[in-house]
């Protein structure tokens, strides 16, 4: 048997993305998060911003190794938050279908910091 797939938000307006899908289609909603905001054991994985590092964390029981999941979250801008979570997920074992967004600002490129098929409902060239 296959397991399950899950819809994984990013924080915090992804959750307003994802949440409601998870809902609809009968399946797991998990959260992506920065650091410190989950409670429990998580897992956490830095990543190089333009102007720093910043750290996304999962819970370490959310994810089981081989599960599908789909990646959302409401924009994507320079790829670095959502290429992390993809990176973050991948690392705990999952198996990364795709992400989507709702809005992609292509004329930063971010699509070609990701791993996996990437959809977008509206995209901006400038």
């Amino acid at each position: 048997d296959a397991l399950p797939i899950s819809i994984h938000g990013i924080e915090s307006r992804g959750f307003l993305v994802a949440a409601p899908l998870a809902l609809k289609l009968d399946c797991g909603f998990v959260m992506v998060r920065k650091k410190g905001k989950l409670p429990g054991a998580t897992i956490p994985h830095s990543y190089n911003l333009e102007y720093g590092t910043d750290t996304v964390e999962v819970q370490a029981d959310a994810v089981s190794r081989g599960q599908r999941v789909v990646v959302l979250d409401d924009l994507l801008a320079t790829g670095g938050t959502l290429s992390a979570a993809i990176a973050l997920l991948q690392k705990v074992g999952a198996d990364v279908r795709a992400a989507a967004c709702i809005i992609e600002l292509a004329f930063l490129n971010g699509r070609s910091q990701l791993s996996v098929p990437f959809f977008s409902v509206v995209s901006y060239d400038s």
